[in-house]
């Protein structure tokens, strides 16, 4: 058969640039290709790069679907179908409204596909393709292969150095695909000589381990570092506020080429982080957090939620000065946004507060309900304007990270990427995105 795997346009938010688009290629999509087997022809396209071609003639379709991707998603499904080719639809959008997706698909993939691709593909190749498919047990990860990197062209993306160490997530916070019912909560581990193979294979002394939470078992992680010390790695993952229960952790990641954290604060608001049951965050250890990672030399990238019942108006002024007086190097901002089939969806569906149904609003830059303490209108404004005040040249220039060596990415993202991010991820569009992040790891960190 010939199969095609395609990644539908994802829809931007208003501080966003084409970078947004061309980050990174789908990695789901780079290892179901990889779970092929050879007796069949598979390909990628990923809209977000390239204009679909729409002329071909695949025996089978297969298209990942988030959210604010699902609206073209359903119309790319409906062009294939009207040819009599079967299309498969699956993603964490499909996973959690499985019914909704499958109004416009031949079937559905439920959760994580390792486990079924084979026989999906053995169903479609006999005519008898199922309504769903659905693992109801957590993907032994020993399984997973390395993605499939020859299918793609990798110079149309920012970076191709990402790695995924684990599935899942220890917490389960009512805003999160983490708690909705088809997730298989366990966190698991790849095995530690599988992440290491990939890693090495990459053939790049910069990585991004880009994992719902790195530390989410800390023993494995503590062991992972340790592994890697001897590759003279920089890398930066993603982890949760308690780390700094783990400094000795901290130290581990440091002396093994850790050099940013993305983390999910979320809120200043003890009170809002209390409402959504994030209760591994206190907000009290932020600041000892923030202050333990800058002094070794590491940056944080802020995550940040607005629009929790307890939030006022001036929560975005009081937030923007906790970021500039904590010299918060970067920081990413999202209206909260209640995902179909998260608790939180539910919830404010059962409160009639959800008014805006339109999918590609469901990017975390819309007020999509009736927030609590503040109007619609406050809500959008207020994260707009949070995000030009914190990357304005003023706090730019106020939050220069102390330690010299990290002056140079601080400023490559706050002016290149956010500040001036439209103009050029323009010149950049031009076939040259990988080059540019090679660039930047080579004026950053000195490496390729």
């Amino acid at each position: 058969m010939r199969i095609k795997l395609i990644s539908p346009k994802m829809t931007l938010r208003p501080m966003d640039s084409e970078f947004k688009r061309v980050m990174s290629p789908s990695i789901a999509l780079l290892i179901l290709a990889a779970l092929t087997p050879n007796e069949h022809e598979v390909y990628i396209e990923d809209e977000n790069v390239c204009k679909l071609n729409l002329e071909d003639k695949p025996d089978l379709v297969g298209i990942s679907v988030n959210v604010d991707t699902s609206k073209r998603a359903y119309e790319i499904s409906k062009y294939y179908r009207k040819q009599g080719i079967k299309v498969i639809l699956g993603g964490i959008h499909v996973s959690a409204n499985p019914d909704e997706a499958l109004a416009s698909a031949d079937s559905v993939c439920i959760g994580e596909a390792e486990e079924l691709w084979e026989q999906v593909l053995a169903d479609a190749q006999t005519g008898d393709l199922k309504k769903k498919y659905y693992n109801d047990k957590p993907t032994n990860l020993a399984n997973t292969p390395i993605p499939k990197w020859s299918l793609i062209n990798q110079s149309k993306y920012l970076y191709t150095n990402v790695v995924v160490t684990s599935r899942g997530c220890p917490f389960r916070c009512e805003f999160c695909y983490n708690s909705c019912e088809y997730v298989h909560n366990k966190f698991r581990n790849r095995p530690m000589a599988n992440v290491i193979e990939e890693v090495k294979a990459l053939g790049t002394k910069q990585v991004m381990f880009v994992d719902d939470n790195f530390i989410g078992n800390i023993s494995w992680t503590t062991e992972f570092l340790k592994q890697i010390k001897p590759l003279n790695l920089k890398w930066h993952a993603a982890v949760s506020v308690n780390l700094v229960q783990h400094l000795d952790l901290l130290d581990a990641m440091k002396d093994s080429g850790c050099e940013s954290l993305f983390i999910g604060f979320e809120t200043i608001n003890q009170a809002s982080i209390e409402s959504v049951g994030k209760y591994q965050n206190n907000i009290e250890s932020y600041e000892k957090l923030i202050r333990e990672i800058h002094s070794r030399g590491i940056m944080v990238n802020a995550s940040l939620v607005f629009g929790f019942d307890a939030d006022e108006h001036t929560v975005f002024e009081e937030t923007l000065n906790w970021l500039v007086k904590n010299k918060i190097e970067t920081m990413t901002a999202h209206i909260l946004t209640p995902y179909p089939g998260t608790k939180i969806y539910q919830r404010l569906k059962s409160e009639s507060r959800i008014i805006d149904y339109e999918p590609t609003h469901y990017n975390t830059s819309y007020s999509v309900f009736l927030p609590n303490k503040m109007t619609r209108r406050q809500l959008y404004e207020g994260y707009l304007k949070i995000y030009k005040d914190f990357y304005s040249i003023k706090n730019i220039i106020k939050r220069l990270p102390n330690e010299r060596n990290q002056r140079v990415p601080y400023l490559l993202f706050n002016l290149f990427y956010r500040k001036f991010g439209k103009v050029v991820s323009k010149i950049a569009k031009i076939g040259l995105m990988n080059y540019l992040g090679k660039l930047a790891r080579r004026l950053s960190y000195g490496i390729d």
